[in-house]
Order: structure tokens, then sequence, then C-alpha cells
């Protein structure tokens, strides 16, 4: 590596080209000297030890194949040697099922592999697809005693599973084996977690533990029994069923009012929902931007406590040429809601109070989603017995109808409730399954 120097000239050989003319005129300066000094020019050589190399990035980075699905003690057999050990059936199943891919991958096809080796196509698809599942269930860290039940034999039983998520096998498999599960009894069971989530809105849905096997195909089997009419001995029988696989306490309780009818609390409850005398609706998409009039609420969150509710501005009307609303002190959070008479009857201290569960709010069965309850402010007082109020309780803010709450005493509460608003809902046809899925 080479050092360069310069010596540069000195002002004063410059400053003799720069002086005036006699004149008085200013002569143009001369930028380049006469005779300039010569530049001086030293190179020293560092030695090669003292330089830092940049340090070499390697862009090349091999092919690494997957690992292969053949075990170990498979992998150095021959194309004869793969079809006699499947011809014999040597070792496990979930060992020599590998094998008939690679034979697939070699180019031969399912009936030659079913000449040679005696195992059918479809016995080879199970054989395949259960090993599959099996290694995901391995991977995902089951109990041993869980892996070992699938050891001499159940390919049938996994293949049935397939369509499930890693998590949604492991407890299948579980119940398929604690319960002694037969290829059809798999299938139902696989069928009942794959098509919960998509009855959503169906009596009784919210009664069934969605994470629970046990409970899915309850509610299957509960669903099967309202198709037929009552009474009938089919429909009966697939009730006992239902209740005999049922694992929950809210489960086993649904489908034995469906059997045995309601308790004589139950029905008195039952009765009480019937007279409800507060709106329930459920937005639609597009409700607010066609409503022929609208009005705009500030709302609470429940999180937020009772301090905010009575925080929220009393009173804001729009007025204008545009409908400008105008409130009585800032808020941050408002809403815009179409112009239903319960909701515009309320004039003054008007609020809403959004919830994430209506479980544990409304005083009937909840549908598990976010509700927004209006209530009017002004009317605190507990008055009207067939009407709903909004009280703080030690589980948080609920409904309570204004008959239980004179029976206990109460006397004043947060509000009256006037309108219980749901969200909008796309529900669309093609999430169901078809059956031919599982054909």
């Amino acid at each position: 590596m080479l050092s360069l120097t310069a010596t540069t000239l000195k002002p004063s050989i410059l400053s003799l080209f720069t002086q005036p003319k006699p004149n008085g005129l200013s002569p143009h300066p001369i930028t380049r000297p006469v005779n300039p000094s010569p530049f001086t020019v030293s190179a020293n050589l560092i030695p090669a030890s003292n330089r830092q190399a940049p340090a070499k990035q390697n862009l090349y980075q091999p092919f690494r194949p997957p690992p292969s699905p053949i075990p170990p003690k498979f992998r150095s057999l021959d194309t004869a040697g793969k079809i006699e050990v499947l011809a014999d059936r040597m070792g496990l199943w979930f060992e020599y099922a590998p094998l008939i891919s690679s034979l697939y991958t070699e180019g031969f096809t399912p009936p030659t592999i079913e000449e040679l080796t005696g195992i059918s196509g479809v016995e080879q698809n199970c054989l395949i697809v259960g090993a599959q599942v099996r290694d995901s269930i391995v991977q995902s860290n089951a109990k041993p005693e869980l892996v070992a039940a699938f050891e001499t034999g159940g390919a049938e039983l996994l293949y049935e599973i397939r369509r499930l998520s890693t998590v949604q096998r492991v407890a299948a498999a579980e119940y398929i084996v604690e319960h002694g599960f037969d290829t059809k009894g798999a299938h139902d069971l696989a069928r009942a977690i794959k098509d919960y989530p998509h009855r959503r809105g169906d009596k009784g849905w919210e009664e069934f533990d969605y994470n629970l096997p046990g409970d899915c195909l309850s509610f299957m089997l509960y669903r099967k029994s309202r198709e037929h009419r009552s009474p009938s001995e089919l429909r009966t029988t697939l009730l006992e069923q239902a209740l005999e696989v049922a694992v929950t306490e809210k489960a086993k309780k649904a489908v034995g009012r469906e059997l045995h009818g309601y308790s004589d609390e139950e029905r008195a409850k039952e009765e009480e929902v019937k007279i409800i005398r507060v709106p329930v609706v459920r937005l639609k998409f597009g409700e607010v931007a066609g409503a022929s009039s609208v009005v705009v609420l500030p709302v609470c969150e429940a999180e937020e406590g009772v301090g905010k509710i009575n925080e929220a501005p009393m009173e804001f009307e729009s007025g204008g040429e545009f409908g400008v609303v105008e409130a009585e002190k800032e808020w941050r959070r408002w809403v815009v809601l179409p112009g239903w008479d319960p909701v515009v009857a309320v004039r003054r201290g008007g609020v809403a109070v959004s919830f994430r569960d209506d479980r544990k709010v409304l005083p009937w069965n909840g549908k598990e989603e976010a509700i927004m309850v209006v209530m009017d402010r002004e009317k605190k007082t507990v008055e009207a017995e067939d009407g709903y109020y909004l009280v703080v309780t030690g589980d948080g803010m609920k409904l309570e109808r204004g008959s239980v709450l004179k029976e206990r005493g109460v006397e004043e509460c947060l509000g009256m409730v006037v309108l219980v608003v749901r969200p909008p809902r796309d529900d669309d046809d093609e999430w169901q399954i078809n059956d031919d899925e599982w054909d």
C-alpha cells in the first residue's frame, strides 16, 4: 500500500504575479506560476501483515434435500428390496408406508404395486396418509402412550382425522383410543370437529365446547336429533347418544332439556325470556349508510368502569344544514346507529356501552359475541318491572329485570336499557361443508 505526500507552492511566489499595474487597473490574477517548484512525492510500503482483509462471504449455499421419510434401515434398498419389504409386510406399518411413495417416484403405478405386493390402491393411500398424520402427532410432542397405541395398526383411523389441525389430531386421537372407536366412529368424530365452527347460530351451539372432541360429537348428534319429529324412537336414540358422549355440564344440560324437557326453574326462566321488552337487533352491513336518519351516541367500554359512563356527555344534538353534532364536552369515541324509535326517544343522557362477550351481560343465553347496550341515564330509578336495567354486580355490569331488582331492594341503577345491538355478521352458506368432501 502506497502513502503519498505533496508539497504545494508558497503564497509569496503567487503574490509576484498579482501586483496591480501602474495605471490603477487590476490585472487578472495569474493562477499558474512560472517555473513552479516540482512536487515532492514519497511512497512508503506498508507490510501486508498490517492490512485487514475484508471478511469473505460464502454466497454459495449447497442444496440440502429434505430428510427422507424412509427409515434408515430401508434407505439402502433397491427397487426389488422395497417391493419385497412391502409384499412381506416387514417391519411396522408406518416404517414401510413411505416405500410406497418412493415407488411412485420411480414410475410405479398403484395397480402395479398392488399386483407386486398385494396392497390395494385404497390401502396404499391409507398407509401413506396415516403415516403422515402419525408423524405430525409425534412432532407435536404427544404422550408416548398415545403414539404407541398406533404402532401395530391404526392407519385407517389416522386417515380419518387427516383434515384436522395438528392440535385437533392429537385430541381426536386420544378420544379415539380412549373410547375404542372403529373407522366409522373416527370418521364421525372428525366430521363433528370440522363442522362445529360452521354451525354457529344453530340452536344450542353455544352450550358445547369446541375444544373438546366429546362435546363436538355430542352437538352433532344433538343437531341430528332435531331433524326428526318428536317423539320418535330415532330422535330419542340420538339424544341418548349425545348425552352419553357430552363432557361439559352445559352440554349435558342442553341435551337433557331436549330429551326430558325443561325443569320448573328452567321453564320459568324460558317464559321470562319470551316476554322481554328490550329490543335486540343485529346491525346489517350498509344499514347505517342507507338509513333515512341516524343517531350519534357517545360510547364507553364496560372495562372502563362506572366513572367513565358517568363522564360521558349528557347533551348532544345535531343541527344546521349539514346536521353537525354538537356536544357539551369533548369525547373520544362515538357510534352512529340508524334512527330506530327506541334510540330516537332518548333525548338526553343516552350512551352506548360496549361489551366483548354477551354471555357475561345478558340474563338469557348469549351467542359469545360482542354487543352494544344503549341505555337512558335519565331513568336511573327502577320503576318498570318488565323493563331491564344496567347494574353493577360482583362479576361486572349486567342486565337485570326490574322485578328482580325490586325483590332485592335495588332502587337505582346506571340507567334503563332501551336497545341491545349485535354486530353485523356475514352468514355465507358456502362455509357449510359438502358431504362429498368426506367420501
